[in-house]
């Protein structure tokens, strides 16, 4: 089969899924999302040792964590929120009705594979969506294992055949047929810049992400034992992998040696001079980032750069004087190993901060270990990200596991970070809401719209693709007008655009998997 029939086949019956799910109450869409989040719980520990044998990345114990939040955990986090039912302003006379997207195509990465598609497979069910997976290559066992894992709980629960779909082989022309498929109807773009960038190229919808490069501020105030234990237990959470991993450490002078000497009771190791210099040669020696080092652990990481650790280093901390674009130690690592530097005072450690970011990582996160509100206020309105984490390790702080933003495996970073979201991703960004609005007047009285649902359970058995899914025992049900497409083949000037977009997401795809 071509690459583009495969693609082809895959989002008819998503788009079919999709129409006959979009039709579901909120009591079957609650059926269908707690036993699909039930089964990838249950599954979270196998997942993530096959993760870690797979991708040579990351450690499983905290893989584990990842792939629990972001199933039961999503669920539970989400629980009371409703994305299915009407929604009656009876004062503003506004009766909203949540229309999906339709068909997502959830591009997933080799760094957090499994917990992604946890992650975007039940916030594409929560908002009645079908969802393809196409998952990174080096990745693609153990993703579309769990990826299969969720389809069957969906399906046996009541869901729609196709309802959950994986790219088994992924490749660039069928992923680039995917993403230019008119019946994708959004794209949720996870990974590199390339394939975020190759996203938005396709022609079709998309919410993608910008990379992280996290600065971490610890001020005067801070209290310096907890900062230490929180920064080197996030640095080496999953060998910090997640993009919202400390990246740069800034540290005010007057505390700097006690930070040191805790950062090291903590775990880490304090590189000489010698020691950052080498290890800046291994990591950076073409200048970009050498990925043998991403989610590898410290130890492994100084044995490649001829340093001499013990076994039992958490994360290797390299100082250097100045935050600078040709500092390659104040670029985004995704490993194991922190950049440090010191500021005089808190009004220089906010302006480090700034140059961290404009560097890398605008708009993703940054944090700050502060007792001193009017420090954190300066830092969060003087650094250009959208999320800040205040005495807490950025790791699962930003990414909302240990802290009350949006649990989430795809952080957005706004207009300053080039993407299409300034939140972390939600269920709300995969639907859209059709408002009935009635004259403002006070003399046009409302109808009484309390009570009235116009979705409604699957009547006994789903129907099975490719049978109509206007066909639901026996009665035909009009075509729902939201899912047709259009038919724009004719259009030459059209044709000639989707062309060269074609073009341009397979040159961006191509660069992606040389890195």
């Amino acid at each position: 089969m071509t690459n583009v029939a495969q693609a082809g086949h895959m989002l008819e019956r998503a788009r079919w899924a999709a129409a006959a799910y979009a039709d579901y109450d909120a009591a079957a869409v609650n059926t269908i999302v707690n036993a699909v989040a039930e089964a990838g719980y249950a599954e979270a520990e196998r997942f993530a040792t096959e993760a870690v044998a797979e991708t040579g990345m990351g450690v499983a114990a905290d893989k584990v964590t990842k792939n629990r939040a972001c199933s039961r955990g999503i669920v539970d986090y989400y629980r009371d929120q409703d994305y299915v039912s009407p929604r009656l302003d009876e004062a503003r006379k506004i009766v909203e009705l949540p229309r999906p997207a339709g068909v997502v195509l959830a591009l997933t990465p080799t760094t957090n594979p499994v917990a992604t598609v946890y992650f975007k497979v039940i916030l594409a069910l929560m908002t009645r969506n079908a969802v393809v997976v196409a998952p990174h290559p080096r990745a693609k066992r153990c993703s579309a294992d769990a990826a299969r894992v969720l389809a069957e709980a969906a399906v046996a629960a009541g869901a729609p055949e196709g309802i959950v779909q994986v790219v088994d082989e992924p490749s660039i022309p069928l992923v680039q047929a995917l993403m230019a498929d008119e019946r994708t109807d959004v794209i949720v773009a996870t990974g590199g810049t390339g394939v975020v960038r190759a996203a938005y190229s396709s022609g079709n919808p998309a919410l993608g992400v910008g990379p992280g490069n996290v600065p971490v501020f610890v001020d005067a105030s801070a209290d310096i034992n907890a900062a230490a234990k929180r920064i080197v237990d996030s640095k080496a959470f999953d060998n910090s992998v997640l993009c919202t991993n400390e990246s740069v450490l800034i540290v005010e002078d007057a505390v700097a040696d006690k930070l040191r000497s805790a950062l090291t009771r903590a775990g880490a190791h304090i590189l000489d001079e010698d020691g950052a210099r080498r290890l800046r040669a291994y990591m950076f020696a073409d200048g970009h980032l050498n990925t043998d080092v991403v989610g590898r652990d410290a130890a492994w990481i100084a044995g490649q750069a001829g340093l001499r650790v013990t076994p039992k280093t958490r994360v290797l901390i390299a100082p250097f004087d100045d935050v600078i674009a040709e500092e390659m130690l104040a670029h985004e690592k995704l490993s194991p190993v922190l950049g440090m530097t010191t500021a005089a005072d808190a009004a220089r450690g906010i302006r480090a901060a700034r140059a961290v970011v404009r560097i890398g990582g605008a708009g993703h996160s940054a944090a700050i270990h502060s007792e001193n509100p009017a420090v954190i206020s300066d830092f969060a309105a003087q650094v250009p990200v959208l999320r800040v984490s205040v005495n807490v390790g950025n790791s699962t702080g930003s990414s909302g596991l240990d802290t009350n933003l949006a649990p989430s495996m795809t952080i957005g970073t706004g207009f300053v970070g080039r993407s299409s979201i300034g939140e972390n991703l939600q269920p709300q960004n995969l639907i859209n809401w059709a408002r009935i609005a009635y004259n403002s007047e006070p003399g046009v009285v409302m109808g009484n719209f309390a009570g009235i649902n116009p979705w409604h359970s699957p009547a006994g058995q789903v129907p099975q693709y490719p049978r109509a899914s206007n066909d639901r025992d026996g009665v035909a049900v009009p075509p729902r007008r939201s899912y047709a497409t259009p038919n724009r083949a004719s259009d030459a000037g059209l044709d000639a655009l989707r062309a060269e977009l074609r073009a341009l997401v397979i040159e961006e795809l191509a660069q992606l998997i040389k890195r």
